[in-house]
């Protein structure tokens, strides 16, 4: 009615920084969960092929087949995150990965297998997994987003242990369908309640700005550095079909594929190679699991010195772990020695895991905005098929060679393209991280 007051939403009581952290806490968990209940299809394996007497090859397949259909659905869930969110994305993911846990306990043939274990947990659970999340978290955050990815990420090599031991005990005490009951559940009733409630796509939502955000300093009437570079382009409202038009878009594309090309073909292949230099099953089983553990340290490590020293060079360092690792693992080829294989497992974990913690926060510092799940789906594509790629072109390689030599030194080389495929996307030439910023607004003042 007219003269009425018009009434302004109120934003929520959250202050920003602790709704930031909540988010990040429940990404924690959730990739703790559902990342660890995927990888357990190792687990799986071995009394399924016990009891169905089934051809090695053929059920494996199982992995091959969720995850070749993740590269297909992550599009898919990068326009669901943009419309809907986290909170429908990832209990719409939940629910996919119980229900093929919960259908995998009736199958009797392998097309059984590959439409649970493989379509359904494997597949599905890229509605869960680090490309889901990096679709969001990095939003919430701006002068800490590679510390908080990073710390979110960890999760998953925290949970490794305690989730591995768990399936094993349920498998050898119960059988292994107990222990998929057991995965459904452990998916279903934490993380969908969890994320409806808490996780939304971006703190503009509820009426708040991101951690960091520079409008902070106009509000309060403080000074903090100005970090964006080209305010230009990041004010464009950028939408999938503007960033395929852009070099950095194709830079990161191409970047992503080697990364992670060198990334899996060392992941799927050390064990393997450990065992034919020499090296005992435990001791090359144990050195599997040693480097997820220092990947927790590499991941929040290498994530919070790229809010002080940037993206570009702290990808760097994390891609010069692999090219040291692969350099290590030449070595080895004279002879079992615990010193090179300490380090192999040191440098792989404490610098090459770091990629992780930048596999979001990279194209969020040119690409941030209403549409940024879409565009992260398919530049994001260029790592899913170079984790693909780069296990089959190793042993191909070694298939024709009769050694792994020549697809390590291929990995070395592709580490280094990574980089400069980085350095040419430049993040740094739009947004500046916190800490260069900062030495940016000094500067003048030292002068």
């Amino acid at each position: 009615m007219p003269g009425a007051p018009v009434k302004t939403a109120r934003p929520p009581l959250a202050l920003p920084f602790f709704y930031g952290w909540a988010v990040v806490a429940v990404a924690f968990l959730t990739l703790a969960i559902s990342v660890n209940v995927r990888t357990a299809f190792s687990l799986l394996y071995p009394p399924i092929l016990a009891e169905f007497g089934w051809e090695r090859g053929v059920t494996a397949a199982a992995f091959s087949i969720g995850f070749v259909a993740s590269a297909g659905f992550t599009p898919i869930v990068g326009m669901l995150m943009d419309r809907f969110g986290p909170r429908a994305v990832i209990p719409l993911g939940a629910v996919l990965v119980s229900l093929g846990f919960i259908g995998a306990v009736q199958i009797d043939t392998p097309l059984g297998l590959y439409a649970t274990l493989g379509l359904l947990v494997v597949g599905g659970s890229i509605a869960m997994s680090y490309i889901s999340h990096s679709m969001f978290v990095p939003n919430w955050f701006v002068r800490r987003r590679g510390l908080a990815v990073g710390i979110a990420f960890a999760g998953v090599g925290i949970g490794a242990l305690p989730m591995v031991r768990l399936v094993q005990y349920l498998i050898d005490g119960e059988g292994w369908r107990y222990a998929c009951l057991a995965m459904a559940a452990l998916v279903a009733l934490p993380l969908i309640p969890l994320n409806i409630w808490l996780q939304r796509r971006r703190p503009q939502d509820l009426g708040l700005l991101p951690d960091g955000d520079d409008h902070e300093a106009t509000a309060s009437g403080g000074s903090r550095a100005d970090p964006v570079v080209n305010r230009a382009w990041a004010e464009t409202d950028w939408t999938l079909g503007k960033a395929l038009r852009t070099a950095p878009f194709w830079w990161i594309f191409v970047g992503y594929f080697c990364g992670l090309f060198v990334w899996y073909s060392v992941q799927v292949h050390q064990t393997k190679y450990l065992l034919d230099v020499g090296f005992d099953g435990v001791l090359a089983a144990d050195a599997l699991a040693l480097v997820g553990l220092c990947g927790i340290a590499g991941q929040i490590g290498i994530g919070a010195i790229s809010d002080r020293i940037g993206r570009e060079l702290s990808f760097t360092i994390a891609a010069l772990g692999f090219v040291a690792c692969y350099g290590l693992l030449l070595l080895l080829q004279a002879g079992p020695s615990m010193v090179l294989l300490g380090a192999m497992v040191a440098v792989q974990g404490l610098f090459g895991y770091g990629l992780a913690s930048l596999y979001g926060p990279i194209p969020a510092d040119l690409f941030a905005g209403r549409r940024f799940a879409t565009i992260f789906a398919v530049v994001g594509l260029g790592g899913n098929v170079g984790a693909g790629v780069g296990p089959w072109a190793t042993g191909y390689i070694y298939d024709v060679t009769g050694s792994y030599a020549p697809a390590f030194w291929l990995c070395m080389g592709l580490s280094l393209v990574s980089v400069l495929c980085i350095w040419m996307a430049a993040p740094r030439r739009v947004r500046l991280v916190a800490g260069q910023a900062a030495r940016r607004a000094a500067a003048p003042a030292a002068d």
